[in-house]
């Protein structure tokens, strides 16, 4: 694109002023954005949204009740192809791109977090063994997972590091061909479903060892002996999602289960999060389109004053606000997803992303309560759930805060280099 808008100008970018250089980055936006999927990317999506109208959304409610892990839902989604799509080719997966594991997320968001959010827990997981297992690791482990619906689980956060990965505890000492592992991990989604984890814990024993040499990721088969698993936590939203506290006592896993090599976890584990927090901030846009939606459709229905509340202009303004900032969402979460397709680190699109999304699931599910009024306020009505499960979108993998630290060194980096 850069190079046929450099022979239209016959300048580059640097060297265009004033309206040239306005409707250069039109000519680039208009290029970019206007960009129709493909035939496969739209029958992905159609997929995806014909399964969440039909098959999650009329039992949503009922898993947010009870809690319930939706084993009926994550087989049929495996069974459709809506699952573990990142899996190479090379492993018997389809080897999808970011870009259209945003484009499921989002749809399957639409219908119920949880239900995505249990699903995407398995991309998270296994990201770590497609960006640095090696070819046995990944037909092992990778391969399984395309032969049955299995479920795998992230294991990094501890009830004292969530934010801070450097303050790890779980230790893993190499004896012999093995490696012994003691400690415990916290808010492990999939936890307790999980056929193998993806494990960070510490090599290095000097606590004054950098982050990015005293860990290791070891890939961690859950029936491995020494591995307890906690009770499933009671969350405020998406409660069919399975979160869990796991403990580690004497855990052995062979040196073979260490991805790349010693000290090398920290990268690994933090490179996991460029190609699944785009996904994240689809699930988060996901959800704020389905308030939007449900705030909608009750604003035309609702009626005060001799006529529906969206004729009025406070009620109306609300919704364009809503629809500017889901839409605004998606191109934020698109743009991270094209970058990493393309092959580049997208760390700066990706958090932007994640903490725009997350924010704008908050806010847009707020304002469709506050449409609602007193029914908003009521289980019966569906933006009550939305609103209780747009909340962790501000918390995993990563919080708003933390992604804005980053936003700021990835930002004023550019400027010191």
């Amino acid at each position: 694109i850069i190079s046929a808008l450099r022979k239209k100008k016959k300048k580059s970018p640097v060297e265009l002023r004033g309206k040239e250089e306005v409707e250069f980055l039109y000519d680039y936006f208009a290029l970019f954005y206007s960009k129709e999927l493909t035939d496969e990317q739209k029958e992905f999506q159609a997929t995806a949204r014909k399964f969440a109208l039909e098959e999650i959304i009329p039992v949503a409610a009922q898993y947010d009740r009870t809690g319930e892990y939706p084993v009926p839902l994550i087989k049929r989604a495996w069974e459709l192809g809506l699952m573990n799509s990142h899996i190479p080719e090379s492993c018997g997966g389809l080897g999808l791109g970011t870009f259209e594991a945003c484009l499921i997320t989002e749809e399957l968001a639409y219908g119920c977090t949880g239900v995505q959010t249990a699903i995407e827990a398995n991309s998270l997981g296994q990201m770590p063994v497609i960006i640095a297992g090696n070819e046995r690791q990944q037909k092992k482990y990778l391969g399984r997972m395309t032969e049955e619906p299995l479920m795998c689980a992230y294991c990094v956060t501890e009830p004292g590091a969530g934010s801070d990965v450097a303050g790890i505890r779980t230790r893993a000492e190499r004896k012999g061909d093995e490696y012994v592992i003691n400690g415990q991990k916290m808010w492990i989604t999939n936890g307790g479903k999980a056929n193998w984890y993806f494990l960070l814990a510490r090599t290095d024993p000097d606590p004054r060892a950098p982050a990015s040499k005293a860990f290791t990721g070891f890939i961690v088969e859950a029936d491995t002996p020494g591995i307890q698993i906690g009770r499933k936590e009671l969350n405020m939203g998406q409660r069919c999602s399975d979160t869990r506290g796991i403990v580690f006592e004497d855990v052995r896993v062979p040196k073979e289960n260490v991805l790349i090599a010693e000290g090398a976890g920290f990268k690994i584990a933090m490179g996991a999060f460029d190609k699944t927090r785009p996904p994240v901030a689809a699930g988060a846009v996901g959800l704020a389109r389905r308030a939007l939606d449900e705030a909608t459709r009750y604003a035309l229905e609702r009626k005060t004053f001799g006529k529906p509340i969206v004729e009025h202009q406070a009620v109306a303004f609300l919704l364009a606000e809503m629809a500017m900032k889901v839409e605004l969402a998606r191109l934020g979460y698109q743009r991270a997803a094209w970058e990493v397709d393309a092959g580049r680190r997208n760390t700066f699109y990706a958090s932007i992303a994640k903490a725009f999304a997350g924010d704008v699931a908050n806010q847009v599910a707020a304002d469709a309560v506050q449409i609602f009024g007193g029914n908003g306020f009521n289980t019966e009505y569906p933006v009550e759930k939305l609103m209780r499960d747009a909340k962790i979108y501000q918390i995993y993998e990563g919080t708003a805060q933390i992604q804005r630290v980053i936003i700021a060194r990835e930002h004023l980096g550019r400027y010191k280099a």
